[in-house]
C-alpha cells in the first residue's frame, strides 16, 4: 500500500485526525452561548450591554460598570439535542449495502455550568475585577456502535472549559474599557469503526499493481495485477465489509486566550458595548490513538512491522474560532427595555486546514474542513411585571458554518432560529433568581458522503434542540 493510501485510509477512513480536532455542539457548530440563564430568556440580546448579568464577566469586562456592586452568580443549562437519522442509501465499495441500524438518536440532554464573582474597588468604585468559570464550546453524538454509518463516526465528544480573570476601568460614567485573561482546557475523544477487509482489499490490489509497475509493466498489466490480487484477497476473506475493527483517539491541552471590551453610554438609558474574544489554539501533543483489529488482518498487513494501525500517540494544532461581538440595550421607560446583539464568529481562517502528525509510520495527514464565517443575530425585551417580576422574550437568527457539501455524522448542523421565554424574580434586594427558556427551530440538514474505503452515505436527519436554564445571583 503505497503512503499516499495509507495517509487517506488513516486520516478519512479511521477518522484520527478528525478525532484530534474537533467535536461539535449546540449553537452554530460546536459554539456554546449557554452562559447565562437571564440572557437565554433573551436570546442573548444585549448580552453584553444590559443591566445586572454577572455573565459580562467572561463576555465583556468593560460592562462590569453595569454590575450593581460585589456579586456572586451561578448558572446551569441543560442542552437537549436529538439527531436522527434517516437513511436514503449507504452501500460498500462492492455496490452491496452495508448492515446495521440508523443508529438511535444521537444526541444528549448535557448540563451546561456556569460561575461568576464581581467585586469593584478603586475611588467611587470606578474599577472592577472578577473571576469566571464558563464552557464556550463543547458537543457529543453517541450512535449506536454497529450502526449503518459507523465507518463515517459512532462517539464525538469535544468539552473547552475557561477559567478567567477579569479587569475593568471606567474612565468616567459612560465610558468604560476592561480585559480579561482566560485558560481554556480543551479535552476530546472519538471512536468510529473501520472496514479493515476493504482496507487489506486495496492494499493486496496496490501491492500487486506496484510490483508490475516497478517492473517495467504497463498500466493495464498493472490494472489487470491489481485485479487477480483483488479476488485473491476476497477469497481469502478479505472484501469491503468482512472484517471491521475499531479506532478510538483522545487528546487534551491547556492554552490561554482573552477577551477586550469597551462599554459605551450616551444616555443613563443606553448602553452599546464592544467585544472580542481572541482565538485560542490548542496544540495537542499527547494525543492517544487505539486501534482493535482482527488477527487475521494484522497478519496480512504485518501492522506491527509496518509500524501501521497500532496504538500510537499524535499531535495536532487545534485553534478555536475569535468572535466578535457588538450589543446594545436601551431602557424605553420604567417597564419596558430592548435590546439586540450581533455577533460574528471567525471559524474559517480557524478550520481551514489541520494536520495531524502521528507517532507511528502513517503520515502525516492535512484535512480541509471547509468551515465558513457565521453570524448570530438577535432581538429580546424586558417588561417589568412588577418590583419582584421580570418577563423576558427574544428571537434569534443562528447561522451554521457546514454546508451539504462538508456536513457529516459527527455535526448533523444546520442553520437554526431561536425562540426565548424568561422569567426574573427578585425576592430581596441581595437575592435574584432567574429562568430561561429557548426552542430551535431547523431544517432537515442532509449528508452525501463517502468514507476513504469508498463506501457510501446518504440521508437525512431529524434534529431538534430545547434549553432550560436557571440561575442565582447573590449580592454581599
Amino acid at each position: 500500500m503505497t503512503a499516499s493510501s495509507f495517509a487517506r485510509v488513516t486520516a478519512l477512513a479511521v477518522g484520527i485526525a478528525g478525532a484530534l480536532t474537533f467535536g461539535h455542539a449546540q449553537g452554530a457548530a460546536f459554539q456554546l452561548k449557554e452562559n447565562s440563564a437571564k440572557g437565554l430568556g433573551r436570546a442573548f440580546a444585549g448580552s453584553t450591554s444590559a443591566w445586572d448579568d454577572a455573565s459580562v464577566v467572561a463576555t465583556n469586562p468593560a460592562s462590569m460598570r453595569l454590575l450593581s456592586g460585589r456579586q456572586f452568580q451561578a448558572d446551569l443549562s441543560a442542552i437537549s439535542f436529538s439527531a436522527d437519522f434517516k437513511k436514503d442509501d449507504a452501500k460498500l465499495a462492492t455496490g452491496a449495502p452495508v448492515t446495521g441500524g440508523n443508529g438511535g438518536d444521537a444526541g444528549m440532554i448535557a448540563p451546561v455550568p456556569a460561575a461568576y464573582f464581581h467585586v469593584p474597588f478603586g475611588e467611587n468604585d470606578n474599577m472592577h475585577f472578577g473571576l469566571s468559570l464558563t464552557a464556550p464550546f463543547g458537543f457529543k453524538t453517541d450512535y449506536d456502535r454497529d450502526w449503518v454509518g459507523r465507518y463515517h463516526g459512532v462517539t464525538t465528544d469535544l468539552k473547552a472549559v475557561d477559567l478567567g480573570a477579569a479587569f475593568s476601568y471606567d474612565v468616567n460614567p459612560y465610558v468604560s474599557f476592561g480585559a480579561s485573561v482566560f485558560v481554556e482546557h480543551l479535552t476530546i475523544e472519538l471512536t468510529n469503526a473501520v472496514d479493515f477487509g476493504a482496507v487489506t482489499n486495496a492494499g493486496a490490489q496496490q501491492k500487486a499493481a506496484g510490483a508490475v509497475l516497478a517492473g517495467g509493466g504497463t498500466p493495464a498489466q498493472a490494472a489487470a495485477a491489481a485485479k487477480q490480487a483483488g479476488a485473491a484477497a476476497a477469497q481469502a476473506g478479505f472484501f469491503p465489509g468482512s472484517a471491521d475493527g475499531f479506532a478510538s483517539v483522545e487528546g487534551d491541552n491547556n492554552a490561554v486566550g482573552y477577551v477586550l471590551g469597551g462599554t459605551f453610554s450616551p444616555s443613563e438609558d443606553t448602553n452599546i458595548a464592544l467585544s472580542y474574544r481572541s482565538k485560542v489554539e490548542h496544540k495537542i501533543t499527547g494525543g492517544k490513538a487505539k486501534f482493535t483489529v482482527p488477527g487475521n488482518v494484522a497478519a496480512a498487513l504485518n501492522t506491527q512491522a509496518a509500524g501501521i494501525f497500532i496504538n500510537t500517540s499524535g499531535k495536532a494544532t487545534v485553534t478555536l474560532p475569535a468572535s466578535a461581538t457588538l450589543s446594545v440595550t436601551h431602557r424605553v421607560n420604567d417597564r419596558w427595555t430592548v435590546m439586540g446583539d450581533v455577533t460574528r464568529t471567525a471559524w474559517a481562517p480557524a478550520f481551514d486546514k489541520v494536520t495531524v502528525d502521528f507517532a507511528s509510520n502513517q503520515p502525516d495527514n492535512a484535512l480541509e474542513f471547509g468551515y465558513k464565517d457565521t453570524t448570530f443575530a438577535s432581538l429580546g425585551a424586558e417588561y417589568k411585571l412588577s418590583e419582584t417580576i421580570t418577563l423576558r422574550g427574544g428571537v434569534a437568527y443562528d447561522q451554521s458554518p457546514t454546508t451539504n457539501e462538508h456536513r457529516d455524522v459527527r455535526v448533523p448542523d444546520v442553520t437554526r432560529k431561536w425562540l426565548s421565554l424568561g422569567l426574573g424574580w427578585t425576592p430581596s434586594e441581595k437575592t435574584e433568581f432567574n429562568f430561561g427558556y429557548t426552542h430551535l427551530f431547523t431544517d432537515e440538514p442532509s449528508i452525501n458522503i463517502t468514507s476513504a474505503t469508498n463506501s457510501t452515505l446518504k440521508g437525512k436527519y431529524d434534529v431538534g434542540g430545547d434549553i432550560l436554564a436557571a440561575s442565582i445571583n447573590y449580592k454581599f
